[in-house]
């Protein structure tokens, strides 16, 4: 592959049970030969705010090369990247298979792995990061967490944000008392047409804690699609631990629910994801850390995105019903985790199949990053990453307001809220498969 040519990029395994992955002295060469084209080539300057840190380290330094800057200075870059994949997706002209053998992502993934086998990972990031634990401890008193972390709780957050490090103006998800998986079964007896098709929907852990109306929204419009659905929740997939460098904690998630979808995919059931994050795990960032397990790699095979799986009965069998307009348009925010997974715009092909309702679309990062954004260090930053999401969104002025998601979505209405009055609350954002739901008449 040539610089600059149209090849697809090609992606390595993550080589993170050989000796020298946590090596300080080898990931050091590897960063300074990385960071070395980065400098010269300086395409990546608008993605994320690793590259502008970079960047000013150089020019900042005494010979306003890499050669004068110090390996110690590289910390603040590692912490600004959100592993959002854009600048491997869609910027470098050096990724696999050109000769420099670029994959930035991956290496800010390698340098917190050390980090975290070092002990750099403090016991709040690290219990942050157990969306499981929090969310069967939290849904119990869902009505008092709400209150406790509400924008609007001055006292608390300010308690929150010097003993957690959470900036206190960060919009956080609510907690709802009855999960996904603890409401009433999938209905599956509408009166559709019934396609040679049947799914089993992975919920997610913000579905089943934070937000089940999105599975609802999807196991709904499945169904009236003539889907057979069943619903499985076995636990988190791991972004969270893999933001922080544990790859061994991913890596044993991989394996537990890969081997609990087998029987469903020995069945024929497709897998489901509805939000981005967790499908890309599925597909991409399991077989790459366990390339050899069988069973991780047949499920990254039956996994879709739920936009991806209901375009793809659009052009075959053909939607069931009428679908009603949605008045005032749409502003559809494409997430970077669902632009990774190389399906092309799915939400925004889904929802264009709706007639009479315009929808504008916005490719660019919100600059949320998972619970990178909600950090004290980060919070100003991941709002001015998303600034101009935020401006398009608001220039709009369309009726509705949708990311693929739901944590972006939050994140791009607080920007918006920015641009006029911070003291508002934020406008309501939707998950594309809530409106696309509401579209087929399945949901309120």
């Amino acid at each position: 592959m040539s610089e600059g040519g149209l090849g697809a990029p090609t992606r390595h395994a993550l080589a993170w049970q050989t000796d020298g992955f946590r090596d300080p002295a080898k990931l050091d060469a590897e960063m300074r030969r990385v960071f070395d084209i980065c400098h010269g080539c300086r395409r990546c300057f608008n993605l994320c705010d690793s590259f502008p840190r970079l960047f000013d380290l150089i020019d900042d330094s005494p010979t306003g090369e890499l050669d004068s800057v110090e390996s110690g200075a590289f910390a603040p870059v590692v912490d600004a990247c959100t592993l959002c994949d854009m600048c491997f997706m869609t910027k470098c002209p050096y990724v696999p298979p050109h000769e420099f053998d670029l994959d930035f992502p991956h290496l800010m993934l390698r340098a917190r792995a050390i980090g975290f086998s070092r002990g750099k990972v403090g016991w709040i990031d690290r219990a942050m990061a157990n969306t499981d634990r929090n969310g069967k401890w939290a849904r119990h008193f869902a009505p008092l967490v709400n209150w406790a972390t509400a924008r609007r709780n001055n006292a608390m957050r300010r308690l929150m944000e010097k003993v957690a490090d959470i900036h206190r103006e960060a919009e956080l998800p609510r907690f709802h008392r009855k999960t996904f998986t603890g409401q009433a079964p999938v209905d599956a007896s509408q009166d559709t047409p019934t396609l040679d098709r049947k799914v089993v929907l992975f919920v997610t852990c913000f579905v089943n804690y934070n937000n089940p109306c999105i599975g609802e929204a999807a196991a709904a419009a499945l169904t009236h699609n003539g889907v057979e659905t069943a619903v499985m929740y076995p636990e988190c997939c791991g972004m969270p631990q893999l933001e922080h460098g544990d790859v061994e904690a991913v890596a044993g998630k991989a394996r537990k629910v890969a081997a609990m979808f087998a029987p469903w995919i020995d069945k024929g059931y497709k897998v489901i994801a509805p939000v981005p994050s967790c499908g890309l795990m599925l597909k991409s960032e399991w077989p790459r850390i366990l390339p050899d397990d069988e069973a991780v790699t047949r499920l990254a095979d039956a996994t879709r995105d739920i936009c991806e799986y209901l375009v793809d009965i659009a052009r075959n069998e053909g939607l069931s019903g009428v679908l009603k307009p949605l008045p005032g348009g749409i502003t559809l925010h494409l997430a970077c985790h669902a632009r990774a997974q190389n399906i092309g715009a799915k939400a925004a092909e889904l929802l264009r199949f709706i007639p009479e309702t315009p929808i504008e679309v916005i490719e660019r990062c919100s600059g949320h990053g998972g619970s990178w954004g909600v950090k004290k260090e980060n919070f100003e930053v991941a709002l001015k990453v998303g600034r101009p999401v935020a401006r398009k969104a608001a220039e709009a002025r369309m009726a509705h307001v949708a990311s693929e998601c739901p944590l972006a979505g939050a994140h791009i209405a607080q920007g918006m809220g920015r641009l006029n009055d911070p003291s508002e609350e934020p406008v309501e954002t939707w998950h594309p498969i809530e409106l696309f739901a509401r579209a087929c008449g399945v949901m309120d």
